[in-house]
């Protein structure tokens, strides 16, 4: 593993679109039956200009700055050899329908466990106007290879 990657930043994404239909599908996709998920004057009664998409949702978005980083050449990540260990966010607010979304990685550390590695990652997602909507926390898990 490069530990060379620690505090390396990546471009940011091209803006996202967050679209109604995307919310919907992926709400169902993980059996998020609130009615804000998919009913637009539901959502608009809790206070929100359309659907609000389910917390994990921002994985969409974080994975565009994941794979940025599992394309890096210097990386030493084997995507065959690598498992998604541990997912937090910490939002500032939801994401809706209609956001425009941006999204810019840091690897925030890399530890030895066992002959494997772990990869800690933050993706900070911005909407259109800059502001914070949410911080998305990946580690990776890249099993050490037949030479280690």
């Amino acid at each position: 593993m490069n530990n060379d990657l620690v505090g390396r930043e990546f471009p940011p994404t091209a803006p996202y679109l967050v679209g109604r239909e995307k919310v919907r599908e992926f709400a169902r996709a993980v059996f998020a039956d609130a009615p804000q998920h998919t009913d637009v004057e539901a959502a608009r009664a809790a206070g929100y200009a359309d659907v609000v998409a389910p917390p994990t949702f921002a994985m969409v978005i974080q994975d565009l700055t994941l794979q940025q980083l599992l394309a890096e050449p210097d990386s030493g990540i084997v995507l065959a050899r690598t498992i998604h260990a541990e997912q937090r966010f910490t939002y500032s607010r939801p994401i809706v329908a209609g956001d425009e979304l941006t999204a810019q990685l840091v690897v925030t550390g890399i530890r030895a466990l066992g002959g494997n590695s772990m990869i800690t990652s933050d993706a900070t997602i911005t909407d259109a106007t800059g502001e914070h909507v949410v911080t998305a926390t990946s580690v990776l898990l890249v099993g050490a290879g037949e030479d280690s």
